[in-house]
């Protein structure tokens, strides 16, 4: 191992606490490499997402994290705007489990710890001055480092202090957290539902937590769009009386990866900084902690070298994540811009296609590389049903 000459100087730095730098940190730590995790905020602190958790992300957990869930779902129901068929799955482990983000990025982060990570709160990145040792220059002092993961989130400040371009797409969303009447909350707290096209080109969720609700509505496009009006209208769709108190929170979540490569001047970047959120349901916690394993993995075996590192991260992400992401572009397209074809779909093929998406979430299968032909085969069925 590199040796360590001062307190300031740390192998890895991880910029950011949220759930792919903490499991960066957690993996990098555990290894006896010595790592920084610089948090521009004090811990725990409120993080805008609605917090669902899909059983693939939480197998891989190294840990038991029961302790930081609110509830876990075993099913979950996908309701379309102006059709009667509801789409229902159900599983014998919990297929999504809710999560608030303070509790459960402090958790990661404290784990992290545990392992030997060393965090730094407070710590705002100003710049950085690259070479072979990158200097990372924060509102309380300089720290020098070997290498640096951005976990810093969708808009990942170390991204474009790297020098990266915008090339990923970010799309629209906002989030409430709502505390309803005891009824509704008894009502509303049976079920996760997503309900499709309840905002153009999009969907809106209920995610039940302790004592509240997470309501949000997202839309693939990236057009203005009056996000308000259709959340006001998805209250009335789930015919909540009473508003007792809600708090808003927008947001973008970056829904395809960026273009132009994942590592660059001693920087590898992960989770939301690289666009990892699945396309179908953006739904980014379970790439962002498999990205942020990746990462390690890659410096580890790397055995410290950037360059290394950055080409052994390239080849993992080609394994299966970027194929799984770039399949879901393609389902995410069909899925948003063809609602006719879609519905007419899942009329007789909706029980199959979530029983299908299920698998995925759960982590018992992948997104199939031939998607495409699957849905063409589906649609001359529907066609020639003699054929």
């Amino acid at each position: 191992m590199i040796s360590i000459a001062h307190m300031n100087d740390y192998q890895v730095a991880v910029i950011g606490s949220g759930p792919s730098g903490a499991m960066a940190a957690y993996y990098l730590a555990e290894k006896g490499i010595s790592t920084v995790i610089l948090e521009k905020e004090t811990l725990p602190r409120y993080k805008t997402c609605g917090g669902g958790l899909v059983f693939r992300g939480r197998r891989k957990l190294p840990f038991d994290i029961s302790s930081v869930v609110d509830r876990e779902y075993d099913r979950m129901k996908v309701y379309m705007a102006g059709e009667s068929k509801v789409l229902t799955t159900v599983r014998d482990v919990p297929v999504i489990s809710m999560v608030m983000r303070d509790k459960f990025d402090n958790f990661l982060i404290e784990k992290a710890k545990e392992a030997g990570a060393t965090l730094k709160q407070n710590h705002k990145l100003t710049s950085i001055t690259f070479g072979e040792n990158p200097i990372l220059h924060t509102s309380q002092g300089d720290i020098q480092v070997r290498l640096i993961i951005a976990a810093d989130g969708a808009l990942s400040p170390t991204a474009k202090l790297a020098g990266w371009e915008e090339t990923r797409k970010l799309i629209p969303a906002l989030e409430y957290e709502v505390e309803v009447s005891p009824a509704d909350f008894e009502r509303l707290s049976k079920e996760v539902r997503f309900d499709m096209d309840s905002v153009p080109h999009g969907y809106a969720w209920s995610f039940p937590k302790e004592n509240h609700l997470s309501l949000g509505i997202a839309s693939t496009r990236r057009k203005r769009i009056d996000l308000k009006a259709y959340y006001k209208k998805y209250l009335d769709l789930l015919e909540i009386k009473e508003v007792i108190s809600e708090k808003a929170h927008g947001f973008q979540i970056p829904i395809t990866p960026r273009t132009d490569g994942f590592y660059r001047k001693n920087v590898l970047l992960i989770g939301d900084a690289a666009g990892f959120a699945d396309p179908v349901t953006a739904e980014g916690i379970s790439n962002a902690l498999w990205s942020g394993q990746l990462a390690a993995e890659a410096i580890i075996e790397s055995e410290l070298n950037p360059e290394r590192a950055g080409s052994i991260y390239q080849q993992k992400l080609e394994k299966e994540m970027l194929p799984e992401i770039r399949t879901s572009q393609t389902a995410a397209k069909w899925f948003y811009s063809y609602r006719i074809i879609r519905n007419m779909l899942l009329r007789k093929y909706g029980d199959y296609a979530i029983n299908f998406m299920t698998d995925i979430y759960i982590g018992n299968r992948t997104y199939p590389k031939d998607l495409m032909k699957t849905i063409k085969n589906k649609i001359l069925e529907i066609k020639n049903p003699l054929a």
